[in-house]
């Protein structure tokens, strides 16, 4: 029984210091498109068929790389490839429901200033709160700048 104690002692010590001092590229790294109508295809090549056409801001998880390519997953859970200089490290959110109010606060007691529907994509401003918060975002085509709580937004 002592043995099998300090055997679990010994793996779970093992599991914590591997998972606590792992490097910051081991977690999920990601990027937003840099610009309108980028292709996200099938493979790392423009010899690879065009599955979507990504707008900016459009925010991506890199689930690994070839060369210069991305392979990405969207909030849909949709992957493809990506050329790596068409995306940057500027943090966006898209949003995953139907339909959410931006807020003139981070809180529901301020007042409704827009909605915005699945898929919308925003600048990240400001975070207050973690993952329960609330995000100040910006939207670039139309300006409108309020928050949002975060757990109705994907991305970063």
């Amino acid at each position: 029984m002592k043995y099998l104690r300090l055997n679990f002692i010994f793996i779970f010590t093992l599991f914590l210091i591997t998972f606590l001092f792992q490097p910051i590229d081991v977690f999920a790294k990601m990027v937003s498109i840099v610009k309108e109508n980028i292709n996200m295809r099938s493979g790392p090549g423009t010899k690879y068929q065009v599955k979507w056409k990504l707008g900016k801001g459009y925010p991506l998880i890199i689930v690994s790389q070839k060369g210069k390519w991305l392979n990405v997953k969207d909030f849909e859970g949709d992957t493809g490839w990506v050329y790596r200089t068409l995306t940057d490290t500027t943090p966006h959110l898209v949003v995953k429901r139907k339909k959410v109010n931006v807020r003139s606060g981070p809180g529901e007691k301020y007042g409704i200033i827009s909605e915005a529907k699945y898929g919308v994509v925003f600048e990240t401003l400001k975070k207050k709160g973690g993952f329960t918060g609330w995000v100040e975002v910006k939207h670039e085509k139309t300006g409108i700048t309020g928050w949002i709580r975060r757990d109705l937004l994907w991305g970063w």
